[in-house]
């Protein structure tokens, strides 16, 4: 019972800070410079003010601005995003045809460094001190200190230009009739490059919280009493310090996978990948206002999301965490 409470205060509140988002994102975009109407007539070819107003007037622009919010909110709440001013389609059907690619992209990238970061973190504390504490230390400030688009445009040139390994753009090879599995194993390949860019930053942030939250655990008191104790060392390890260690990293886990989502602009538009990160990036320079709020307002609910998850998980992680509204 306590857990329903739980859940239904923290959908009240995620359903309030959607609101709060939609509103603010709304505000910033229509203050934003550049008028999708102008950009649409000129699109067709013609700058007559007659024919811009009656663009204005066919997607509500021409509404005072309350209104045009108001109207907007109202359709969110019904998942209707309105259509878009450059595809003429509803947003909602664009956004499906892309967000799969983006799930797909971000959710790969995300299980590589959560799990890399793990394993390299724990490693490097297990070793402090010594050389393989060393070399993961700099391979880490290394990775984080890279820009993601250079290291993007690296990986090209090194395994598809050069080494010919793995494809550099797309998300499928065009053209080509495969079976259901080599089109599947298709995809991997294309998938391999982009993953493993996006990834790598988060790599980087994984290892070295993890490797900061071991250290801390190894000193505290009640290991050091297990370890009095006579206990198995593996049984210390697994019980005792992984187990209180990874709690951060749930945290940081949590909110960086909400991240991913909004955050594969630029790692799709450098490889090409047809996800929702390349959608916003031409809605924003088209001016295609219903597309880009929609995107925003999708990306912060996946935020949301993933945070009431990392709070469920605290408690099958550490039971002396309780859940409570």
């Amino acid at each position: 019972m306590a857990q329903l409470r739980y859940l239904f205060g923290r959908l009240v509140k995620a359903i309030m800070v959607l609101l709060a988002v939609t509103v603010l994102s709304f505000g910033l975009i229509r203050a934003a410079p550049g008028d999708p109407a102008t950009v649409l007539a000129g699109e067709q070819g013609s700058v007559d003010p007659e024919f811009i107003e009656q663009v204005r007037a066919r997607y509500g622009l021409d509404r005072p601005i309350h209104e045009q919010l108001f109207k907007y909110v109202a359709g969110v709440a019904r998942l209707d995003f309105g259509d878009s001013y450059q595809h003429n389609r509803p947003v909602i059907e664009l956004i499906g045809e892309r967000l799969p690619a983006t799930l797909l992209l971000t959710l790969t990238a995300f299980l590589l460094a959560l799990a890399g970061g793990l394993v390299m973190g724990v490693t490097a504390a297990k070793h402090v001190g010594k050389w393989p504490d060393g070399v993961i230390t700099i391979a880490a400030l290394l990775f984080f200190a890279l820009p993601l688009f250079w290291v993007g445009l690296m990986a090209i040139l090194l395994f598809s230009v050069q080494l010919g390994w793995l494809p550099a753009f797309g998300m499928n090879t065009i053209g080509v009739e495969m079976s259901p599995i080599g089109r599947a194993l298709d995809v991997a390949r294309h998938l391999v490059l982009p993953a493993a860019t996006l990834g790598l930053l988060y790599l980087a942030t994984y290892t070295r919280m993890t490797r900061a939250s071991v250290l801390e655990v190894m000193d505290l008191d009640f290991v050091r009493t297990a370890r009095a104790k006579g206990l198995e060392e593996k049984r210390i390890w697994r019980r005792h310090i992984l187990k209180n260690a990874l709690l951060p990293i749930i945290t940081l886990a949590s909110l960086q996978a909400g991240h991913l989502v909004g955050g594969a602009v630029l790692t799709e538009t450098v490889f090409a990948w047809p996800g929702i990160g390349r959608l916003a990036f031409d809605a924003l320079l088209q001016r295609d206002y219903n597309l880009l709020l929609a995107i925003f307002i999708i990306a912060s609910a996946f935020v949301v999301f993933f945070n009431l998850v990392a709070d469920l998980v605290y408690s099958l992680a550490d039971p002396r965490i309780e859940v409570a509204a």
